[in-house]
């Protein structure tokens, strides 16, 4: 789950991380409020999105007093943000965050996240801040300096030291640097985040360490024991159709492309879509109806499928162990005649009740291609998604 800056600047002041004061404003009026309640000296106004490289598209923008504070924000409202992490559509803003300006003398980046590799969290920080951290990864990769954390110590203040150090940090501000890196470790582990970043991490001219921008992803199976924090999920800021595939417990991602899937298992669904694209076609979703799933699931699964505007045929990859194939044949059946399946269909099924789920479908007066094979079945869908 991602939420807003604000939101994470919030729960980062609760563990001792450095954050500019800020308010977050719905209305440009409100906005020339937060501003006058900081000061009135210069301001940030920036634009409330689940994306990153907002600055990019107009989403930052320095206000000298609370009357441009407010004409700001009332050009940011209801505009739809392009960055380089939003749909090409761009995102609509619904609100802003008016937070007070710092004297900046340095721009870095720090950043935590579970290195899957050593299975131990990795604590990242780099003298680039304020860039996009993939580029300087590819392009400068000696740039980004690394301390994995033993989960029985915690991030240790020698470890922050050698970041500080790496990244020319001296006097007071290595101090700084450490009690910063600290409090954002323990934030981290405490709310079973997946990310926190930190980009720019500045350091001012006075020496202190601010976080001037904060990103936190945390991990939707452990958000029951954070019922604060799941409060804070933005469904306006979320695909409609994830949205939904949420309220029936699929695990559902869209993509850019034209043919739906829906599969049974994460491993399955991932080659699924490996082979369409290697069938030279490409998919629009990540769907997995997990092991065992009902009719009512399956039948949900199927109409967020056809929901997709863009999609122009399905492929439904099955390999029944728990889940029976006679039960997702029910399900697509019914999905289909409750929306009204218009575009090509292609199925693939196999294990528990093969048969008798290929009776279903053979019977159901509905217009199916069924497929031997997974390479079969991923040829078709490209063939039926270029012939729509």
């Amino acid at each position: 789950m991602k939420i807003h800056e604000y939101q994470a600047k919030e729960i980062l002041r609760k563990y001792g991380v450095a954050v500019p004061r800020g308010y977050v404003a719905v209305t440009p009026f409100e906005s020339e409020g937060a501003a006058r309640q900081l000061g009135g000296g210069i301001v940030a106004v920036k634009a409330q999105i689940h994306a990153g490289g907002r600055g990019k598209g107009g989403g930052v923008r320095l206000a000298r007093s609370p009357e441009e504070a407010r004409s700001h924000a009332e050009a940011m409202l209801g505009m739809k943000l392009k960055t380089p992490q939003t749909a090409p559509g761009g995102q609509l803003v619904r609100k802003v965050y008016i937070e007070e300006g710092c004297r900046i003398a340095r721009e870095l980046y720090l950043g935590m996240t579970l290195d899957r590799e050593s299975g131990r969290v990795t604590v990242m920080a780099s003298s680039e801040g304020g860039e996009d951290i993939e580029a300087v990864a590819a392009h400068h990769p000696e740039k980004i300096l690394k301390v994995a954390v033993d989960p029985l110590l915690g991030l240790v203040p020698f470890q922050a030291r050698q970041l500080a150090y790496g990244l020319g940090l001296t006097g007071d501000t290595v101090n700084a640097f450490v009690r910063f890196s600290s409090g954002l470790y323990n934030a981290y582990m405490a709310t079973d985040a997946s990310l926190a970043e930190i980009n720019p991490l500045v350091v001012t001219v006075g020496g202190e360490v601010l976080a001037l921008d904060a990103k936190m992803n945390f991990d939707d199976n452990a958000l029951f024991r954070h019922p604060d924090i799941a409060a804070m999920r933005d469904p306006d800021e979320e695909d409609p159709k994830e949205s939904q595939a949420k309220e029936y417990d699929l695990s559902y991602i869209a993509l850019d492309g034209d043919i739906g899937c829906m599969v049974n298992g994460a491993g399955l669904a991932m080659a699924t879509m490996d082979i369409i694209q290697l069938s030279g076609g490409r998919p629009a979703n990540f769907l997995d109806v997990g092991g065992g799933a009902d009719e009512d699931k399956v039948t949900a699964a199927f109409k967020i499928l056809l929901s997709d505007p863009h999609v122009k045929a399905v492929l439904v990859n099955i390999f029944g162990g728990i889940m029976k194939c006679d039960v997702i044949a029910n399900g697509i059946v019914t999905a289909a005649r409750q929306v009204g399946l218009s575009i090509p269909l292609v199925v693939r099924l196999e294990g528990t009740n093969v048969e008798l789920g290929k009776e279903i479908l053979a019977h159901s007066d509905l217009e199916i291609t069924p497929a031997d094979d997974l390479g079969d079945a991923a040829r078709k869908a490209v063939a039926a998604a270029r012939a729509a």
